[in-house]
């Protein structure tokens, strides 16, 4: 069945930026751990500071992502999934698919469990990340409404980090790491040999959210009740909140003079709200995470897994005799508020899809019940690798990355389609956006078969 046609109404009046403020960070926060604080300063940890140029590219590219997706959002109060579906009923299931593949694995958890044993000098990584993964299905089961746990979640955890940076600015970012920005200006354009192309895939889409993290940006900002979101029901827990079996199909609104006034304040205030938040944050955190391991562990032999976080603590131990436990504390926790933001962003992707496309008249399965079933099938499916031994964090991310990377091929060109066929033609995207996406489109696309080629080679 079709989803039913968007109905006639208003688009709400629009709000000063001090409202809105929150998307965006979400997005840099659950960003600052996979990428932020492994990846990217792992591949500086091992050859130096030449590859950065490609993360301000991915994070640029992240950023016109983000806002076709909320461009969709903001005019319809439809999450991207829901206009994708339009095109193709399966379309949005495909995309919540591989949203749990990518991110069904524990990489997050034992990730922030291993550097919680450098912190406190011990324990046994497996126990504490299964406490983790319990911690955050009961957190996000039990929230009245999700989206406030989550983003108090991240505004403390990208504080805590913006306090740590700024110390490590004096204390522990060497000369040497300063001179090196240079190469990575001088290098725009070059990707060292020594890094596969799955690796090289994964850093480019985890600089900043990557994969199905940035199709949430449509849910997160509806939760913040921006443009037609404000007209959605907001997901609540089963448990504690009042639950709403509605689907969460959308809105048109007439493009009269009011609402195009209406219009320009949202898309103004939503493009700062990411300028400000997303595209700031991980920049400014891409860069020094970089710098600091550049600056303590490039060259060292202990660089080739995460194991590196903690040689890296070490040498900041050494240097000033709290700092390095400052760091693996920083770590832990910013490892576990991903670990609950990716949790969070895989249920909202399916749950939305499965209740507005294959459940809308189910009064039994509401959206949030959907949610509350795939966040706990997550927690338990990654305490089940946990127990198995499965659990190596850098080649949990890498997969994880690598999916993302090939998901953000694909739902570049729908997004341009959903941009100019869906909504009204003088809100639809065009000109040098459009370009943009699809050079997007061509870059993933290009690395994906990379990756594809490289990963089959492997098995012959």
């Amino acid at each position: 069945m079709a989803l039913p046609p968007l109905r006639p109404a208003g688009l709400p009046d629009p709000q000063p930026l001090r409202k809105v403020l929150g998307p965006g960070v979400i997005a840099a926060g659950v960003g600052l751990a996979s990428g932020e604080f492994v990846l990217w300063p792992y591949i500086s940890a091992n050859v130096g500071l030449v590859f950065l140029w490609a993360a301000v590219v991915g994070v640029v590219a992240q950023y016109f992502l983000n806002m076709e997706i909320e461009r969709y959002t903001l005019a319809t109060g439809e999450t991207a999934l829901a206009g994708f579906s339009r095109l193709w009923r399966h379309w949005g299931l495909i995309f919540a698919l591989m949203a749990v593949l990518a991110n069904i694995w524990p990489g997050w958890a034992t990730s922030s469990a291993t550097v919680l044993t450098y912190a406190v000098g011990g324990g046994d990584i497996a126990v504490i990340a299964v406490i983790e993964l319990l911690l955050i299905g009961a957190a996000l089961t039990l929230s009245p409404v999700i989206y406030r746990t989550v983003e108090a979640t991240q505004f403390i955890k990208v504080g805590a980090v913006i306090v740590f940076l700024v110390i490590a600015v004096f204390l522990a970012i060497t000369g040497d790491a300063y001179r090196g920005l240079g190469e990575a200006v001088t290098s725009i354009g070059q990707v060292p040999a020594q890094l596969g192309a799955a690796l090289v895939l994964g850093a480019m889409a985890f600089a900043g959210a990557g994969g199905g993290q940035n199709l949430v940006q449509s849910n997160w900002i509806r939760d913040k009740n921006m443009g037609m979101g404000a007209r959605i029901p907001r997901l609540v827990s089963p448990v504690t909140g009042e639950d709403q079996a509605a689907p969460a199909t959308g809105y048109v609104f007439e493009p009269d003079e009011a609402n195009m006034a209406r219009w320009r304040g949202w898309w103004r205030v939503a493009n700062i709200e990411q300028l400000v938040s997303f595209v700031a944050i991980t920049i400014f955190t891409i860069f020094l995470m970089s710098m600091l391991a550049y600056s303590t562990v490039f060259g060292a032999d202990t660089a080739s897994n995460v194991t590196f976080l903690k040689t890296e603590g070490e040498v900041l131990n050494q240097r000033l005799s709290w700092f390095g436990t400052f760091f693996w504390s920083i770590g832990a926790l910013s490892l576990f508020a991903a670990s609950m933001g990716i949790c969070d962003y895989v249920g909202r992707m399916v749950a939305d899809i499965v209740k507005t496309v294959y459940l809308p008249g189910s009064t039994r399965w509401t959206e949030s019940r959907v949610y509350t079933l795939v966040v706990w099938f997550i927690v338990l499916f990654g305490i089940t690798m946990i127990t198995v031994g499965f659990d190596q964090p850098i080649t949990l991310l890498v997969i994880s990355a690598s999916v993302g990377g090939i998901m953000m091929f694909l739902y570049s060109a729908l997004l341009a389609i959903i941009n100019r066929k869906l909504i009204p033609e003088q809100i639809r995207i065009r000109g040098y956006r459009l370009v943009i996406v699809l050079l997007v489109f061509a870059f993933f696309g290009y690395f994906s078969v990379l990756t594809l080629i490289d990963q089959v080679g492997k098995l012959f």
